[in-house]
This record gives structure tokens, C-alpha cells and sequence, in this order.
């Protein structure tokens, strides 16, 4: 059964799991973060420290500094579980989504999508824009979203498969072929015989001629 993670209610603080060292968590908008570390830092000249989460991001190396009394409120959590990867399929291979029309409308909705940090909204994001570009040109905008899309999607299920990147990425794709992208392929191959017949019509007619 598909789990409606996105509205699930917030667990506190407190009776979150204590990350570790080299622990891998998902930053929203970021992907996974490989766990430096906690350190004490007062960035504001308060003459009071605080207590951060030190991440280092797995797609270009980039520190970041995450209060731990804010993980929650930011949206810090663990990867998806390899038993998750089923239900993440389940939404990257529906078939017809249904997105809206409006550009404006769309792209809104897709970012509070990739800012919730939720792994399933995330998968819709990948989801709808590849039914997108599917049909019609992405704009430059919906491009670099998608992209982005892809890239923490993909680096949240590398650590879930115990893959390299490029497996994840394979993933993915056969995920997108169940649904989205398979019309596609089906079209192409109609496309393909439809113009296979065409030329055996010509070659029979050329017969014909001579």
C-alpha cells in the first residue's frame, strides 16, 4: 500500500533519530548529505552557542550548517528504506498524472513540491515534468527544475540500492518507462513501422514502374 508520507503529521524533535558520523540524510532541495558531524558555533555574536548539524552534500561537496534544535522545521530526515523503493516506483510509474496546464500554476506547485522535502513529491516532480517533456519542450526553468528533480532523486535512492550513481540513475529511468515514458516508446515504434510500411509501399510501386 502506498504510504502518504507527504501528509504525514511532523514528528517532534526529540523523538527523532539521532543522526551519527557519516550517517546519510536528505536535505531538502539539497539530496543526500553524508553526516560531518555536530559542532557548537555562535554565527549571530549572541555570546550564546548553539548546536549544529555539520552535512557535507553528496552531489558537489557543499557544507552545511543546520541548527539541531531546527532539523525538524527544515525538513532533515533519513533516506528512503530499500522497502520504500516499491512504493517510490508506485508514484514514478503512474501512468497519466495529472498536472496543471498553467505554467505559473505548475511551477509553483512543483517547487512547494521540492521544498517539502518529501521523497514521493520529489518523485512527482520528476514524474510530471518528464510527462512534460515528453509532449512538448520544457521550458529553461522547468529544465533546470527537473534536473535538479533528478539529481536528488537519484541520490537518495543510490544509498537505499547500495549503487553507484549511474545504477541509481538506471533506476530511475525503468521506473519513468513503466508510466510516463513508455507511450513514448510505444510511439516511436509505431512511428518506426508505420514508416517501414511506407517504404515497402514505395519500393512495390517502383517495382510496379518498371
Amino acid at each position: 500500500m502506498l504510504r502518504n508520507r507527504g501528509f504525514d503529521p511532523p514528528i517532534p524533535y526529540n523523538c527523532r533519530v539521532d543522526f551519527k558520523k557519516d550517517d546519510i540524510v536528505i536535505y531538502p532541495q539539497h539530496g543526500a548529505c553524508k553526516v560531518k558531524g555536530t559542532k557548537k558555533q555562535d554565527f549571530f555574536g549572541t555570546g550564546k552557542k548553539e548546536e549544529y548539524l555539520i552535512l557535507e552534500t553528496i552531489i558537489n561537496e557543499m557544507t552545511l550548517r543546520v541548527p539541531l534544535a531546527k532539523l525538524d522545521e527544515v525538513g532533515v530526515r533519513p533516506p528512503v528504506s530499500p522497502d520504500e523503493l516499491e512504493d517510490l516506483v508506485a508514484v514514478l510509474s503512474k501512468a497519466d498524472p495529472r498536472v496543471p496546464s498553467n505554467w505559473s500554476r505548475r511551477f509553483k506547485n512543483h517547487q512547494e513540491k521540492l521544498k517539502s522535502g518529501d521523497v514521493y513529491q520529489v518523485a512527482e516532480v520528476v514524474r510530471n515534468l518528464a510527462a512534460r517533456n515528453r509532449d512538448a519542450s520544457l521550458s529553461a526553468a522547468e529544465r533546470t527544475m527537473y534536473e535538479r528533480a533528478r539529481t536528488n532523486l537519484i541520490s537518495e535512492i543510490q544509498p537505499a540500492l547500495k549503487v553507484t550513481k549511474e545504477e541509481a540513475e538506471e533506476f530511475l529511468n525503468k521506473a519513468l518507462e513503466k508510466g510516463v515514458l513508455k507511450p513514448a516508446k510505444v510511439a516511436k515504434k509505431k512511428v518506426e513501422a508505420e514508416k517501414k510500411v511506407v517504404e515497402e509501399t514505395d519500393d512495390a510501386d517502383l517495382d510496379d514502374d518498371l
